[in-house]
């Protein structure tokens, strides 16, 4: 009966390890970009946060200002600036704030470290947590604590059989 629970537990273990490589696998792999100046445009307006809302980037947005943005960003490619040059002159006008997506050095890798670090540390504790559970003993009730509940059981009864021998507790 152990084996098999302690089986189910590993196979159980092994899929979920399984699931988190795969999601990670999934998220990490490269996908296939339009190569055209529309489309690199397209994707770096999606990296910048629009300066006029909250929340939404210079490609979601309508306002004048996302508009003013794509139009400089087409403007940089086409005059041959890479991705990088034009981040940087975005980063350089508004600051770090205007990346959607932090830089992963600095405070931005904090900022994409502790998700991460805290989602670990909160399944090592369920972990532990769990094995520590397992290994606590089962306490059993000595004769003295059986005969200590029953005289309160009687006692709540009206049938107290302790003698009165005036030992009051």
């Amino acid at each position: 009966m152990a084996d098999t629970s302690t089986a189910r537990n590993r196979i159980a273990w092994i899929v979920l390890a399984v699931l988190v490589l795969g999601a990670v696998a999934f998220s990490l792999w490269p996908r296939p970009g339009a190569d055209s100046v529309a489309g690199r445009t397209r994707s770096l307006a999606r990296e910048f946060r629009c300066v006029d809302c909250e929340g939404l980037s210079v490609a979601d947005s309508q306002t004048a200002s996302a508009r003013a943005a794509r139009v400089e960003i087409r403007r940089r490619l086409e005059a041959g600036e890479s991705e990088a040059e034009v981040r940087a002159y975005f980063v350089d006008l508004y600051g770090e704030s205007v990346l959607l997506k932090p830089e992963g050095t600095g405070i931005g890798l904090v900022v994409w470290a502790l998700p991460v670090v805290a989602v670990i540390l909160a399944g090592a504790g369920i972990v532990v947590a769990v094995r520590r559970g397992r290994r606590t003993p089962r306490l059993r009730a000595t004769d003295e604590d059986e005969a200590l509940v029953a005289r309160a059981l009687g006692a709540e009864h009206g049938t107290d059989d302790r003698a009165d021998d005036g030992d009051e507790r």
